[in-house]
């Protein structure tokens, strides 16, 4: 949870265009338009001015990044199945391929070796258009080892992120070869993206985590909020701004030449402790993020959006902003964060005990259940894109795991760590660059 950095930039807003498909093909649109919309025996045309349930997949960068954040996610990791890059290539050409047709509407391309009487199609998305999907591909430092003979390709950054004290990071929920982020503004579609891609998977892929979220952006257009009520990402740089592209984007000569124009991805999984939270005062929870919870301004600000003054004082001479609330610490550290909220209940361990080994409340905290064996989940699925980890992301944890008011209100349970490669025209694949 970084004050430099939710959800998207807060003025990306959705290009203008309609798009109610092709969606099964041209036949099956103009049917579906007739049948939807006849009034007095005629058809009404689509409304030009409806904003467009489309974005682009093709591009010189990957959608769900700039892109005005969804209202629903879903991450995911999977492992390649063999060490051979000719497997990797495969996966990713046919997840290309299916993220093409997956984001403008379009049939999923049938696998290949596809028996007879079987289809990719599920019908589960019929009748629905995209709903902004986007998906969103990473690949993990664990690919530029010499399992796939793509070390002298590694980028400049991606290795495995630094144990940060205090963390609790559960394997099952970290790591992985490469990641898909599926956002769309309809969580049947999302769903429906990650099925189809994960039926490209046997043989080439193995599923090795998912993280489900959803985010709710204010009617008129303001910083979404996170779990414990707080705005979360009013610091964030806009999209379309010098400061975006200079937090971004890959533009270094440091780095291969394949990842220009593409960014970084740190993933992080963070329960909150919202039982805990609760109980604390509002002052409280005030001076520990540094900011007003009603409205998102610094503390002893007017708005949400003025400059944070780290040397204002009360009438009585202390820190406006305390010296270890969370906005002091990552203060002027910049990254783009299209984070999302996670509340999947109550974790009930095992008769072992060990569903959530690292979730332990002392009895008699509001946490505390059954022994310590059920335990609320819930709290931020943390997605930073950034272009300099190390003075980034890794700066601002190291910060914050040091001395943060929030620690013990927070644990850091699940990290991954992805470069993103650039966009691709079409007839390409994801990382085509990688094999020239």
């Amino acid at each position: 949870m970084s004050e430099s950095t939710t959800a998207s930039s807060n003025s990306d807003s959705p290009t203008v265009r309609v798009t109610r498909r092709t969606l099964f093909g041209a036949g099956l649109a103009t049917a579906g338009a007739a049948a939807v919309g006849a009034v007095a025996g005629r058809a009404t045309a689509p409304d030009p001015a409806a904003p467009s349930r489309t974005e682009p997949f093709h591009g010189p960068r990957q959608a769900g990044i700039a892109t005005a954040a969804q209202s629903h996610a879903l991450f995911f990791s999977v492992d390649i199945a063999r060490p051979d890059r000719t497997v990797l290539r495969e996966l990713l050409a046919g997840w290309t391929a299916t993220a093409a047709a997956l984001t403008t509407g379009d049939p999923v391309p049938e696998s290949p070796g596809t028996a007879p009487g079987f289809s990719a199609h599920t019908d589960f998305a019929t009748d629905l258009d995209p709903a902004r999907l986007t998906l969103t591909f990473g690949l993990g430092p664990s690919l530029f080892d010499e399992r796939f003979g793509l070390a002298a390709k590694r980028p400049r950054h991606l290795h495995p992120l630094p144990e940060f004290p205090g963390d609790a990071l559960n394997p099952t929920w970290s790591g992985g070869d490469v990641l898909v982020q599926i956002c769309a503004d309809d969580a049947q579609i999302v769903s429906h993206a990650f099925r189809a891609l994960r039926a490209r998977m046997p043989g080439l892929g193995r599923m090795r985590w998912t993280q489900h979220g959803f985010l709710t952006r204010p009617a008129d257009g303001g910083t979404p909020r996170n779990m414990f009520g707080h705005k979360d990402g009013t610091a964030n740089p806009r999209s379309g701004t010098a400061a975006f592209d200079r937090t971004v984007w890959i533009n270094s000569p440091d780095e291969p030449g394949w990842l220009r124009d593409g960014t970084y991805l740190v993933f992080r999984k963070i329960r909150m402790k919202t039982a805990d939270w609760d109980q604390l005062p509002l002052a409280e929870q005030n001076a520990v993020i540094g900011r007003r919870r009603s409205d998102g301004a610094p503390l002893r600000g007017a708005g949400e959006f003025d400059p944070v003054d780290l040397e204002s004082r009360t009438p009585t001479g202390e820190l406006a902003i305390p010296a270890a609330a969370h906005v002091r610490l990552v203060h002027d550290i910049p990254m783009l964060r299209r984070s999302y909220n996670y509340d999947y209940g109550t974790l009930i361990a095992n008769a072992g005990g060990a569903a959530e080994e690292a979730h332990t409340h002392a009895p008699g905290t509001p946490e505390h259940t059954h022994g310590g064996h059920n335990q609320l989940d819930a709290g931020l699925l943390f997605a930073a894109y950034m272009n300099n980890p190390p003075e980034q992301f890794v700066a601002a944890q190291r910060a914050l795991a040091a001395s943060d008011r929030l620690n013990p209100l927070i644990q850091h349970t699940g990290s991954a760590f992805f470069a993103i490669p650039p966009g691709i025209a079409q007839g390409e694949s994801i990382a085509d660059a990688l094999w020239s």
